[in-house]
């Protein structure tokens, strides 16, 4: 845990973002970590979601949208859809 960790603050050093750029309030760790877990139990460990999986097809919470947005794309650089196993992995360790 304690060298995963460490990945993630030379990773954010490299993408020139400060460990506080990556952390993740609790509030969307959690929903993300259920989405990932809902996607998994329902569809398999091959469901691809996006980071829009986490929020209804409203914009009810702009900051926390931005949030996600930006650790999905700035931060983890990622495609616009990910296997909700890889998603899940990368947030528990957060």
């Amino acid at each position: 845990m304690k060298i995963e960790k460490t990945l993630i603050e030379i990773k954010a050093t490299l993408q020139g973002v400060t460990i506080d750029d990556i952390r993740m309030t609790p509030v969307l760790k959690s929903k993300i970590l259920h989405v990932c877990d809902t996607k998994i139990a329902q569809k398999g460990t091959s469901v691809g979601i996006s980071f829009y999986a986490f929020f209804k097809n409203k914009n009810d919470n702009p900051e926390l949208l931005m949030e996600a947005a930006t650790w999905w794309i700035k931060i983890q650089q990622l495609n616009h859809f990910e296997k909700a196993v890889k998603i899940k992995k990368l947030v528990e360790h957060l």
